[in-house]
Formats: structure tokens, sequence, C-alpha cells
């Protein structure tokens, strides 16, 4: 493959984007990323709570009406609630537009998030990752390596966040754990908390959530057996992290074939 000159390099267009959830934790978080990118364009934001969105870009409360005022968008980037992103991919699914999505949450509720996403991938391309951080994907290859090489050793896993997150555990600390089962299949239980008299269980994998002041994230998985201990972990330092990782998912999805993405997958 050539390598593009400067000259060429500064004529390819943007990934024309339109941010949904734009006055929340992570929506701010994207659209002050974007600013500072020349490889993406916000040219709309969808919100449906009063706020100021701090982009140069088209504003409504509906991504339908959005989507069809705008012409030539490569992708939505959604981290809003269950219903919401249930909704919106049935939009972008109408509208052939890419969708990408860090909503958490979606297993099991009552919308039925990911029949849609599953529905909207048959007519787009679509990616849901719980977490988007390139740290966090080294962090589970290395957590399924431990797993699979610490046969019958205990697992626990602790996850922190700011006394803002309603979802508990954390989309991230459930992908870890099913990363874990998926390596050791004698890990049948998943113990939320302890409390009262009574051993633990050999086929348990203990999950604790906390929650306090404004953690953007922390995550430990502990390995205990044969007189040792292995622990690996991350923090993020700032929500910076994240919508980075969504933005060059976002640039890496538009223009590919329909079908359900990992975030691995365009690592």
């Amino acid at each position: 493959m050539a390598v593009p000159t400067d000259d060429t390099a500064a004529s390819v267009e943007p990934t024309r984007l339109v941010v949904t959830g734009a006055t929340g934790r992570m929506g701010e978080a994207l659209l002050d990323a974007a600013d500072d990118r020349e490889d993406v364009l916000v040219v709309a934001a969808v919100t449906r709570r009063p706020g100021h969105v701090t982009a140069e870009a088209a504003v409504g409360p509906h991504l339908d009406a959005t989507l069809a005022a705008e012409e030539d968008i490569d992708c939505v980037v959604d981290f809003t609630a269950p219903e919401a992103t249930a909704e919106y991919a049935d939009v972008c699914a109408d509208c052939g537009v890419p969708f990408v999505t860090g909503t958490t949450g979606l297993a099991d509720h009552e919308a039925a998030p990911l029949a849609a996403l599953d529905a909207a991938s048959e007519t787009i391309p679509v990616l849901h990752a719980s977490n988007f951080s390139r740290g966090v994907a080294a962090l589970r290859r290395a957590i399924r390596e431990a797993a699979a090489s610490l046969a019958g050793y205990d697992v626990e896993v602790t996850e922190t966040h700011h006394n803002g997150k309603q979802d508990a555990p954390s989309g991230t600390a459930l992908t870890l754990i099913e990363d874990i089962e998926a390596e050791r299949p004698d890990l049948t239980e998943r113990q939320h908390g302890r409390e009262g008299e009574r051993a633990r269980d050999d086929a348990e994998i203990g999950v604790h959530t906390r929650r306090a002041g404004d953690v953007t994230g922390e995550h430990e998985v502990l390995f205990a057996g044969n007189h040792e201990t292995l622990s690996l972990s991350h923090r993020a330092g700032d929500r910076g992290v994240f919508a980075a990782g969504a933005l060059d998912a976002a640039t890496e999805l538009a223009g590919r074939e329909p079908g359900r993405y990992a975030f691995t997958d365009l690592l």
C-alpha cells in the first residue's frame, strides 16, 4: 500500500458523525474529543434534556428528524440509555447509517436493545462495546490467558465508578466475567457481595461493586490459589479515553458491510 503524501492525507474528508446523548457525561466527552481531531466532524447532536451543547453542530431532540435533515452522515455514536439505544438502532437501520453504541445495562432490559442491535445489523454495520479503552482491550486478553492458565484458582472481580452510574455491575465488569467464564467452565456462579456466615464456593466468581465520588472507572480481577495471588487491573483517569476509542471505532466502522462488530475487530 502506498504511503499517502501530505497533500493526499490533507484531502481526506473527515468522518461525519451524529452524537446522541450530547448533554450527558459521555456525550460531552465525545464532543470535546471530536473538537480536537481532524479526522472526525460532528455535524449534529441529539439530546432530550436541557443543556448547552459545546459544539458547532445542529442540535435537536429526535434522531430520525436529524438524520433526515443532514446529508452524508457516516456514523451515529450513541451513549444514552437502553430504551433510547434500541430506538436509535432502529432509526439508523431505516436510514442506512452505521451505529456505534457504548450504552451499558442492555442485557435482559425490557426494551430488548440487544435484539434491536441484532436486527439493525442485518442492514447496517453495528458495534456495541461496554468499554472503548485500548487498555481494557489489552486487559481482556491478559485475563483470558490468566484464567486459562490458573485452573482451580479463586476469582474475584471488583469495579468502582462514580456515584451517578446507574447499572451495577458495570458493563465492563460483566464483559470481564464473561471472558473468565469462557476459559473456566467450572465457574458457574456469580456471588454479588457477601454477608453472613458461609464459606466461599469453589464454583463462584466474587463480584463486588463500589459507587463513590467522581471515579471514572476502575476494574480489578484477582486470581488466588496455590499460596499466590495475581491481580490484573485497569484505571481510567478521564472519560476522554473512552471517547477517543468510540471515535476511532466510528471512523473504522463507516463504510463497512452490515453485521455485528466488536471493538477488538477494529483495533
